[in-house]
């Protein structure tokens, strides 16, 4: 068994279907000081950095276990955009979303006894569709408020897929952990059978 550092229902749902066994601790980090004390990194390094942290703050807790730490950040036109802290937020990500191509960046990482052993990021490139007025209105009324914990305001497996054009990337990173590479990575550490 492993030690999933998150309260993600994404991430839970994907190693329930994969067949991993788990127990899920939540991570007490404060992602945005973690974000601040690294300007001037892109998304990519910024989604390691917070799985990783997340990974070492429960492996702290848990020092014999394997833990794995993700995370999952958005990016537009250079612009990183956090979960919206309300459904007006959540309309304004969708405007400036709006005919652009959305990068959803997803990294994981696992530690033992406090420390990063391994780490793994993806990239997908979402290209969003040109959205109406009343198709956000609409698509908030149903949405809303279970997109409210997903950065990109949307959930694939659910009405987000209707923002989409095209996407270019790993289902899985889409989902919000880079799940091949993560059990892999498992494999590898003996925690899966080869």
């Amino acid at each position: 068994m492993i030690v999933l550092a998150s309260k993600s229902a994404s991430r839970r749902a994907m190693l329930d279907a994969a067949g991993v066994a788990y127990e899920a601790v939540p991570a007490e980090i404060d992602e945005r000081a973690l974000e601040e004390s690294l300007p001037g990194h892109g998304p990519a390094r910024v989604a390691l950095a917070l799985a990783q942290a997340k990974a070492q703050a429960v492996s702290r807790q848990h020092p014999d276990a394997l833990v794995l730490g993700s995370d999952s950040l958005v990016a537009v036109d250079g612009r990183r955009f956090d979960k919206p802290a309300s459904r007006e937020h959540a309309g304004e990500h969708l405007r400036f979303f709006s005919g652009r191509t959305m990068e959803l960046h997803s990294a994981a990482a696992l530690a033992r006894g406090g420390a990063v052993i391994w780490s793994h990021g993806d990239v997908a490139r979402l290209k969003v569709r040109t959205l109406s007025e009343d198709f956000i209105e609409d698509y908030l009324a149903h949405e809303w408020p279970a997109v409210a914990g997903c950065v990109g305001v949307f959930r694939i497996e659910a009405r987000g897929v209707q923002l989409f054009e095209t996407i270019n990337g790993d289902h899985f990173t889409v989902l919000g952990m880079p799940l091949l590479p993560v059990i892999g990575a498992l494999r590898q550490f003996g925690k899966l059978p080869e």
